[in-house]
């Protein structure tokens, strides 16, 4: 049972909270801990009801409000928790596709892990946000065997909670072959497995291959495929296996391998926060022998970094 770092707060009343961050952000200077304070403590519906409330009180919109008063990688995380979890996907994807350089991984991130019903609410997101199609955009911008695993990804037609062991090795087999020949058509019939059978299926078809080939699904694509299709193939069967340990994986990069990806870090965080994120944690603990606290402590500072800390909710063993 995943579990996430951030729950409905308590005795919650959005009007007083709304006038307090009123008067946090309407100061002579902004009172950034009493932002912290409130908007990481609360849950996303409760943040909503405070942004409403907040529009009532001062004709104001909060969002507005926050990006005029902060800046750098503090907003990101503050303006971030205001969204709800659908307009956060797509406002990320949105950035990923449009921006100055199309974000891959973040691409990845997202379309690899989110459930068919995520994936509906976040392309209704994005239509409404941006007036555009996500998958017209997926196609005008990306290209080869990787666009079509994300427009397959995001068509959010896997099946679920089916599984039906008499196919699973046949799908072994076409999946083994793929990695063999190497084909357009071998491709296809790969990336179509993957993003298309249910998660229960694809365990027993990821044993069938073991079985079949003496090799592990994710070492197979490693050798087979390279650049951005095989980061998606791989990313799917992590998905499938454990999704706070790919999480808690991705993360890891962020902050080692990147020189601390800051984009990375606060959208998994923000993300996952009332989903999986303590989780995650554990992972990331008994992988790393570092505590994700701890690695954000090392990399992270001032209100950014209390910031970040206060979505992990940690203990004081984390430190």
């Amino acid at each position: 049972q995943t579990q996430g770092t951030i729950f409905p707060a308590p005795n919650f009343n959005p009007v007083v909270d709304a006038q307090v961050l009123g008067g946090a952000l309407q100061g002579i200077s902004c009172e950034k801990d009493v932002l912290i304070d409130i908007l990481t403590q609360r849950c996303n519906s409760q943040r909503l009801m405070i942004a409403e409330a907040y529009r009532d009180m001062y004709g104001r919109d909060l969002i507005t409000d926050l990006k005029e008063n902060l800046s750098h990688h503090f907003k990101e995380v503050m303006v971030g928790l205001m969204y709800p979890p659908a307009s956060y996907d797509a406002h990320e994807l949105w950035h990923a596709l449009k921006g100055a350089d199309i974000e891959e991984k973040c691409l990845i991130d997202i379309l690899a892990s989110r459930s068919n019903m995520e994936i509906f609410q976040m392309k209704e997101a994005y239509l409404i946000q941006y007036n555009n199609d996500l998958q017209q955009d997926i196609d005008s911008e990306i290209s080869g065997h990787f666009r079509d695993t994300l427009m397959n990804l995001a068509q959010g037609t896997r099946m679920e909670g089916y599984a039906d062991p008499s196919t699973a090795a046949q799908d072994a087999m076409i999946l083994w072959e793929a990695c063999q020949r190497k084909t357009g058509e071998h491709k296809n019939m790969l990336q179509m497995i993957l993003c298309n059978r249910s998660y229960q299926q694809l365990w027993m078809v990821f044993q069938e291959f073991q079985n079949i080939s003496g090799q592990d699904i994710v070492d197979a694509i490693n050798e087979c495929y390279d650049g951005y299709f095989q980061e998606l193939l791989v990313a799917i069967v992590l998905c499938v296996r454990d999704k706070p340990s790919y999480f808690a994986y991705r993360l890891y990069n962020a902050i080692h391998d990147f020189g601390f990806h800051n984009k990375t870090v606060i959208r998994i965080l923000i993300a996952r926060s009332e989903i999986d994120l303590m989780t995650i944690r554990q992972r990331y603990k008994e992988r790393y022998g570092k505590s994700l606290f701890h690695d954000i402590k090392h990399f992270a500072s001032g209100h950014y970094e209390s910031a970040l800390l206060a979505i992990c909710a940690g203990d004081a063993e984390d430190y």
